[in-house]
């Protein structure tokens, strides 16, 4: 199977965790892209037609887009305990955490964009005050709600949101966070130590 992947990417580093925690990444051959909204992979596009990465592309030529697609996928192909819980309410909590974790992310990838993409005197503080306080108030519902799932059995909310955090701090999109929600920061270093999450860590694309 060949993703196509950005060091850079949460959301392709939330793949490749699952893969690494499932021990399936060396069945994924990592196809290197780099895409912006401006300047689209015509490689990717050939998959995907949003363009967006991770994009998998399977053996037979199908291809499966977007994170949480391709880890469901991937959830059935190994033999340990499943990431991705069978009973429909746990299913759908597990579910519940990814869509926070990846809110964090698509709020970071947005302020990104707006720094780095758009020219100086056209970006949009009020833009970028939104999208920070997204990040902020998704941090503080973890502090307060989630904190006692994230300590049990890793699952794929719980992955998702470590890279989220993650992203924070690679982006530096909100510096002091962990003042903010201690115990969610003690969660992270805990879980960050973990071979999965040290096997992937974000690298800016030189």
């Amino acid at each position: 199977m060949k993703l196509y992947h950005s060091t850079a990417s949460p959301f392709v580093r939330k793949v490749m965790v699952l893969a690494y925690e499932t021990g399936l990444v060396d069945r994924l051959e990592l196809v290197s892209a780099v895409v912006s909204p401006v300047a689209r992979d015509a490689s990717v596009v050939a998959h995907n037609p949003t363009g967006h990465i991770p994009t998998l592309v399977l053996e037979d030529g199908t291809a499966l887009y977007d994170s949480g697609v391709i880890c469901q996928y991937l959830d059935t192909l190994h033999d340990g305990p499943p990431l991705l819980p069978a009973g429909p309410l746990d299913r759908a909590r597990a579910l519940c955490l990814q869509a926070l974790g990846d809110g964090i992310m698509n709020a970071g990838v947005l302020i990104r964009f707006e720094n780095a993409l758009r020219p100086s005197e056209l970006r949009w503080q009020a833009w970028l005050d939104g999208q920070s306080s997204k990040i902020q108030s998704s941090l503080d519902v973890l502090e307060s709600d989630w904190l006692a799932y994230l300590e049990q059995p890793v699952d794929i909310g719980a992955i998702t949101v470590a890279c989220a955090l993650s992203y924070i701090d690679f982006r530096e999109l909100r510096p002091g966070w962990r003042e903010t929600v201690p115990s969610l920061a003690d969660w992270h270093a805990r879980f960050a130590q973990r071979r999965s999450m040290q096997q992937t860590q974000l690298r800016a694309i030189s």
